[in-house]
């Protein structure tokens, strides 16, 4: 009983008073708003993401891209050694890999299906 006296009260006022209208949300920030993700990281973080506007990728992050395999457009296989062990998946739905060494300097085949990789030196970051 004591809520319906209450509502009604309430009602009545609103309706006497009129539409009233709340102002929008100030930013509480005194510096002009809400901070960026690039204003905000520190450390490792905005080391990736300065690299990431330059367009590097300096902890491959991203997705690789894709090449054709052939002896002009060999797969790229980066390396901090002058040699590494590669493993090749020579038809979709094959589930055994074929591992073999891969040496820097000329493209090399797969022995089972003839893909193209080619070892390139790859500098880390830090």
């Amino acid at each position: 009983m004591a809520s319906r006296l209450l509502l009604r009260s309430a009602a009545q006022a609103f309706t006497r008073v009129g539409a009233f209208r709340a102002a929008a949300p100030a930013r509480s920030m005194a510096a002009g708003g809400i901070p960026t993700d690039e204003e905000q990281a520190t450390g490792l973080e905005k080391k990736i993401m300065t690299a990431q506007q330059h367009g590097s990728d300096p902890y491959s992050m991203l997705k690789p891209r894709q090449y054709a395999g052939t002896k002009e457009d060999p797969h790229i296989v980066p390396s901090v050694t002058n040699k590494r062990i590669v493993g090749c998946i020579c038809e979709e739905d094959n589930t055994s890999v074929l591992w073999f060494w891969l040496h820097q300097g000329e493209p090399q085949r797969c022995p089972s299906c003839g893909a193209h990789y080619k070892l390139v030196p790859h500098h880390l970051p830090h």
